[in-house]
């Protein structure tokens, strides 16, 4: 059904965390990546996205290290922003994620802010709600929700409710799940 791309970036589930901050955050870095660089106008029109979400993500980005501004912008030619070394790697990462959620039809922004943390934790095993709120003990349940029912809602994780009582709930991937997880960073698969 889907074909695996050759693309798998090396983040740890702290990156994915800190990836997730920032909806645009994966298709900004990745198109920086691309084009070695940018000027503002250039995201704004390529990344069809609103001036102030851009200034955000733009913003978050610098805060965490991973982008910077050029230093001898100034030139019509030279880009304003640029990724720095940590955010070169972080960018790869982001360029495996984008090109995976191309190959399955998901817009640049559908994923939540915990939708690949987890992806990511529940990995190749099957995972209760209460062991992805430990593994991510940041998020509240409500965005582990959320972030689950869109999961399922973009048929990248398959929810169980298991017999007995009380009612148990436990969560696997999908395929197009596990090509997510894979670009994300996941070494083993099911």
């Amino acid at each position: 059904m889907y074909t695996r791309l050759n693309m798998q970036s090396t983040l740890s589930l702290a990156d994915l965390i800190a990836l997730g901050r920032s909806r645009w955050a994966v298709p900004l870095l990745a198109d920086l990546a691309a084009n070695r660089g940018a000027r503002f106008v250039e995201l704004l029109h390529r990344l069809a996205l609103p001036r102030d979400s851009l200034v955000r993500t733009l913003h978050a980005l610098v805060e965490l290290g991973w982008v910077m501004r050029n230093p001898g912008h100034g030139h019509p030619l030279r880009p304003e922003y640029l990724l720095t070394p940590e955010g070169a790697r972080i960018a790869a990462g982001a360029t495996a994620i984008s090109a995976t959620q191309t190959q399955l039809g998901l817009a640049p922004g559908s994923l939540t802010r915990w939708g690949m943390p987890l992806v990511r934790t529940i990995g190749s095993s099957q995972a209760r709600f209460n062991e992805l709120a430990r593994a991510l003990a940041a998020a509240t349940p409500r965005a582990i929700s959320q972030g689950l029912q869109t999961l399922a809602v973009n048929d990248l994780v398959a929810r169980e409710v298991l017999d007995g009582y009380p009612p148990a709930t436990q969560y696997r991937l999908t395929p197009g799940g596990f090509l997510l997880a894979n670009a994300g960073g996941l070494t083993s698969t099911a």
